[in-house]
């Protein structure tokens, strides 16, 4: 018998004046006292009580750096009257970071890991009628960087104190993120009160084979009596109990199911999921869990779902906001629905953020979408030493019993980037022979997966190499990362690439132009101060004039740098994503970096920080489509990951700028399910008499590709000559456009009239006398002049009166 009484209501924040650290104290000069919202954050107590300005808006973040180097504390006051329980706990969902909690001036307990939950038994301090509770958060940098003066300095990508502390690394500020380090009761809390036994742990281990599913549920019980106990648990119409002898507190409780429908990834099949129940006495624990298998074949590294490999078209998540209590379920829908919407299959948690919520992994298994987890680590060299350590453990081992349930989790991953950072990035010399984290990939953490989740794979991080001796950005074995294409080398470099799986590559651009202007109240200019200041990479600006290269010409005007730089970064992705899924099945994954971002800023994120889609995003609509054809090394690729096949004539078609035919070819192409056809490009189509003057088509059913011989800016296009009509429709507008010569990439961007409004195409190239209906969705009047002309609809050989 159990119940449970959130404790969510009443709280007032205010600043711990004698915590203040030397650098806040000119800030906080007097007592700062406000209602605050639990769960929650300072950061967004201070917003909505007015006493600051919204942190993501132009340099404010710059002076609101005290918050994090303050102590603060959260105080409720709440009633109690006596139960006929017998235990009462404070139950702790998540303190970020460093909090000490009192009940009635007692203290409880003191944490330091925001990663994990705290329970702590409380009865014995309730009092009949009023009572308070205070947790009291010390300031997370100020502790970070004492226990980095204890254990000692270690290399990393920032300088930051990210790796001494267990607390969301990117809230330190990273390359697409602000420094806002928060402090706040951000999830879950309230008292927990039980009598007899209560259920302490869960943990089913669901396997399948040979047609029976299996569940074996794992169980810790918490008693306050020895008596015997009868534990059960349902699934799919099967049920099974056990006998808890006295004083008995762990048991398992196995069940068989015959014939379960699968749980499959999207695309692949439909994702059946059955309700588990367990049941210990009156308590009681649910979960939707699936049948299915799931292994890596390392050295290739494929990743094999029900035994059948599956190409991952996948994306990189970062948490969706620097304060994650703004992240609801309805938002992580919106926002998966953006990732399926774009034929995306897997979203790894990268290690620089948190363990997210279980509204992201239940989604993810409604979905089929497939989840990679990072544990918490993410380029540096991270302590093994006490009390971090302790709290690894601490964290992981809740963690894999937390997410074992859940059939979208795919894969266990040790870190970001920091076995390459000791390979390669001279960290062994600066470490001295400190401990960088490795007993923690190597060791530790794969023990604990073995131990509690050994249905799962696991890596010790990515990039990595499966073979032994091997540095871990080896192509041949493993995951690589790419990062010299966004700073250094042009994006024709991924070509030089014949990797097996690539687990993160990028190239940026900058947010939907209505994002950067609430974000910026003054000028809008490439290198205006408060524009500069949501552009976080290391010379990023520089680095996207550069990578326009030979592609696109160098913009004249904002409104050029806005529109280039974000087709360019289009381009690359797509121009990569389709590079690799050319190579199947030597090459079975792309995860791109990045799909989302945490605040509005420049960066490689394909929806941006108010969840406004960027051309990247219809660029991969389409790369990651089931079908799809690319033109790669004098080849086109047919490539074919759906369950039918795919065959009929593949029409090669090279033509003059003007339409007019010049070569033709017709092959026939059959292309099995789960496969890529390749199809040499006969001398007559592939090589022109002209490059700048002509271009060619493939054609293959429905499917339709326009690849040129030179780059834009050497290609003689005519200037753009089209009509353009406005309609009105149910839900917003029609945009048609009629093409008198050849339009190149021909964007829409309706949002500069109107923030809400959102277009379902875009980036379409049209040949002459070729026609495309672009659909708005607004609920706005819109001028329909303006949505046919300059800035909003854009093409690369456009044409307007103030062109240099």
């Amino acid at each position: 018998m159990s119940s449970y009484r959130p404790l969510h209501d009443g709280w007032i924040l205010s600043a711990v004046l004698s915590a203040v650290s030397s650098s806040a104290s000119s800030v906080v000069s007097r007592d700062i006292e406000t209602p605050a919202t639990v769960p929650g954050c300072v950061h967004t107590d201070l917003l909505a009580a007015g006493l600051i300005d919204d942190p993501y808006l132009d340099d404010n973040e710059n002076r609101l750096a005290w918050i994090g180097r303050t102590g603060w504390s959260y105080t409720t006051s709440f009633t109690w009257s006596g139960d006929e329980h017998e235990r009462t706990d404070l139950v702790c969902e998540g303190l970020d970071t460093v909090a000490t909690v009192t009940l009635n001036g007692v203290t409880v307990g003191r944490t330091a890991n925001q990663h994990r939950s705290y329970r702590f038994p409380v009865r014995h301090l309730l009092r009949e009628g009023a009572n308070t509770l205070t947790v009291t958060f010390d300031s997370a940098v100020d502790y970070a960087e004492e226990q980095r003066a204890v254990l000692g300095e270690r290399p990393g990508a920032y300088a930051a104190p990210y790796p001494f502390i267990r607390k969301m690394a990117c809230n330190f500020g990273w390359d697409w993120g602000p420094a806002l380090v928060t402090a706040g009761i951000w999830r879950p809390i309230g008292l927990e009160s039980w009598s007899g036994a209560r259920l302490a742990e869960v943990r089913p281990l669901v396997r399948v084979g040979d047609g029976v599913g299996t569940v074996d549920v794992h169980v810790k019980v918490e008693r306050a009596t020895e008596a015997p106990l009868t534990l059960s648990a349902e699934v799919a119409g099967v049920t099974a109990e056990v006998r808890l002898a006295t004083g008995q507190r762990e048991a398992v409780v196995s069940l068989s199911v015959p014939d379960p429908a699968l749980w499959w990834p999207r695309g692949y099949g439909e994702q059946h999921r059955y309700e588990l129940a367990v049941r210990l006495g009156d308590s009681a624990w649910t979960r939707k869990i699936g049948f299915r298998s799931v292994e890596v074949e390392r050295e290739a590294f494929k990743l094999v779902v029900n035994g059948v490999p599956v190409f991952v078209r996948g994306v990189n998540w970062i948490p969706d906001d620097c304060f994650p209590t703004r992240v609801t379920r309805e938002r992580l829908a919106e926002r998966f629905a953006q990732a399926t919407g774009a034929g995306v299959n897997l979203l790894r948690v990268w290690g620089g953020g948190l363990y997210e919520s279980e509204d992201f992994y239940d989604l993810a298994g409604e979905l089929g979408l497939m989840v990679w987890q990072d544990f918490p680590f993410a380029c540096a060299s991270y302590p093994e030493e006490e009390p971090i350590r302790s709290e690894v453990v601490a964290e992981a081992r809740e963690n894999v019993v937390r997410l074992a349930p859940h059939p979208s989790l795919m894969l266990w991953c040790g870190n970001n980037e920091n076995l390459e950072g000791h390979a390669d990035w001279q960290w062994q010399e600066r470490l001295d022979g400190r401990s960088w984290g490795g007993g923690y990939y190597f060791d530790l953490l794969p023990s604990i997966v073995a131990e509690l989740d050994p249905t799962r794979p696991y890596i010790p991080g990515s990039p990595f190499s499966a073979t032994p001796g091997q540095p871990p950005q080896d192509p041949a074995s493993g995951t690589i990362h790419i990062w010299d294409v966004w700073n250094r080398e042009d994006y024709g470099h991924y070509a030089a690439y014949t990797p097996r799986f690539v687990a993160e590559f990028g190239f940026q651009g900058p947010p939907a132009y209505s994002t950067l202007r609430r974000a910026v109240s003054g000028e809008l200019a490439a290198d205006a101060p408060l524009v500069l200041h949501h552009q976080k990479a290391d010379d990023g600006n520089t680095k996207l004039l550069r990578g326009l290269g030979e592609h696109l010409p160098q913009p004249g005007t904002f409104d050029d740098w806005h529109y280039l730089t974000q087709l360019n970064q289009a381009r690359a992705m797509a121009f990569g994503v389709q590079r690799f899924r050319s190579l199947a099945p030597f090459c079975m994954g792309t995860i791109v970096w990045q799909l989302n971002d945490c605040w509005p800023v420049t960066s490689w994120a394909a929806v941006d920080g108010d969840g406004r889609r960027k051309p990247l995003w219809y660029a991969l609509r389409h790369s990651y489509a089931d079908r799809l054809l690319t033109v790669q090394d004098e080849e086109v690729a047919v490539v074919n990951d759906s369950d039918e096949p795919w065959l009929g004539e593949l029409v090669l078609t090279r033509q003059s700028l003007t339409g007019r035919p010049l070569a033709k070819e017709s092959v026939p192409v059959e292309a099995a399910p789960r496969s890529v056809a390749r199809v040499a490009l006969p001398a007559t189509v592939g090589d022109p008499d002209d490059p700048a003057a002509e271009l060619l088509t493939v054609q293959f059913g429905d499917e339709r590709v326009v690849s040129f011989f030179a780059e834009d800016t050497a290609v003689a296009f005519a200037p753009a000559d089209y009509d353009a009509r406005t309609e009105p429709a149910d839900d917003g507008y029609r945009v048609t456009v009629t093409a008198r010569t050849l339009v190149r990439e021909l964007a829409l961007f309706p949002d500069r009239l109107d923030p809400a409004a959102s277009v379902d195409a875009m980036l379409v190239t049209l040949l002459p006398g070729e026609e495309t209906t672009f659909h708005i969705t607004t609920d706005q009047p819109l001028d329909p002049q303006a949505l046919t002309t300059y800035p909003v609809l854009r093409c690369v050989n456009e044409v307007r009166e103030h062109a240099s």
